[in-house]
């Protein structure tokens, strides 16, 4: 932001619009009441200290900073149609954010009601980011980057593409379907039906817990990861280059490619594998 902008410390608004098309604006200590749309079409925005209560506080903007913020409930669907933010040190209680958006950067922020957040997104960098009740997260996005990602919320990353995470947990169920080009590092996941139908989902040193993971993919990798005792049945139909460390409890039908582990509890191959079904398996 190299455009001189104006002040407004310490004020209220509320109702309908009160900001509207407003450019360059320096906001500290602001409050945001009942209302809608308050910064709507508006750009070059800084926000610092502020707190927003009203629906729809920031729709098609362009290039807006928002620092050590609230959003509470009321603020609902408060980030659409919006492009080049960079969000920090916020707490986010208001449900639906981030819709339609693109370039967006975020460092040490807590949603506490993420359901439905982050749909038709892209260029996503995150570091530090919590997303609790973080339900249909991350859907249709593409070309993201998150680093130490807390999630607990299910049906994430659904028809993303281009996704790279390191160093996360994710508790979530059925995560990362019909998804192209995803790689995880050095991460937990906790969910079943783990990247069901997805292309060139790559996981590296991972730990992998729940029923039935990794089922129907396609150049699907696994290099050094974990399972965990519950993540059963695991690669049906797939076709899978995997190495992983330790004991699987049951592999089912892979369709091909190969996979190495430390030990198979149980290694079901019947009538029902797919063509070509010459998937090699080996344990130490």
């Amino acid at each position: 932001m190299n455009t001189e902008l104006k002040p407004i410390k310490n004020q209220e608004f509320g109702g309908e619009r009160p900001l509207y098309c407003e450019h360059n604006l320096d906001l500290e200590g602001v409050i945001i009441h009942a209302g809608e749309s308050a910064l709507k079409e508006t750009s070059n925005i800084r926000a610092t200290h502020c707190r927003f209560e009203g629906k729809y506080p920031f729709w098609c903007c362009d290039g807006f900073e928002v620092r050590d913020c609230i959003f509470t409930v009321g603020a609902r669907a408060a980030l659409w149609y919006s492009k080049n933010l960079v969000m920090e040190d916020t707490i986010v209680d208001a449900p639906k954010m981030f819709r339609e958006m693109e370039g967006i950067k975020i460092k040490n922020v807590i949603i506490g009601s993420a359901a439905e957040t982050f749909w038709h997104c892209g260029n996503i960098e995150a570091r530090d980011l919590v997303a609790d009740r973080a339900d249909y997260i991350f859907m249709k996005c593409h070309d993201i980057v998150l680093h130490n990602f807390k999630l607990n919320g299910n049906y994430s990353f659904q028809w993303t593409k281009n996704v790279e995470i390191h160093n996360s947990v994710l508790n979530t169920k059925d995560a990362f379907w019909e998804t192209e080009n995803v790689t995880v590092y050095d991460s937990v996941i906790n969910g079943e039906f783990l990247g069901w139908h997805s292309r060139g989902l790559k996981l590296v040193r991972c730990h992998i817990g729940g029923s039935q993971p990794l089922c129907y993919a396609e150049d699907l990798v696994l290099e050094d990861c974990t399972f965990a005792p519950d993540a059963d049945l695991a690669f049906e139909y797939s076709s899978v280059k995997a190495t992983v460390k330790g004991h699987i409890v049951s592999v089912k039908n892979p369709r091909t490619g190969s996979i190495h582990a430390g030990s198979i509890g149980e290694l079901i191959i019947d009538k029902n594998i797919k063509a070509p079904g010459n998937c090699l398996i080996t344990t130490e």
